[in-house]
């Protein structure tokens, strides 16, 4: 985490406390969500966002807090499925 002009920044290097990875990277990885990799830093992050703010999301939820990212392969049903995962492991 940085601090910036006042403001806290976490970048994807900071969501992981110690040497886990965050539940988002854990099931990004079980669930093999990744093809190319260009939009997964930002996609992660807004799935860990996303989670502290809903501990349960909807489909809906994810669609609507998602829909900002483009992924260029097309993997939206698996990264839908990895913030499911994530938000039961956090629960």
């Amino acid at each position: 985490m940085k601090d910036v002009n006042g403001t806290s920044i976490t970048t994807i290097e900071g969501i992981s406390a110690g040497p886990e990875m965050h539940p988002v990277q854990k099931a990004w990885m079980e669930i093999k969500v990744p093809q190319c990799g260009y939009c997964q830093t930002g996609q992660i992050m807004q799935a860990v966002a996303l989670l502290k703010q809903n501990h349960n999301p909807s489909d809906e939820d994810i669609d609507t807090a998602m829909s900002g990212n483009l992924c260029r392969c097309g993997t939206y049903q698996r990264i839908r499925a990895a913030i499911h995962q994530a938000a039961k492991e956090l629960a």
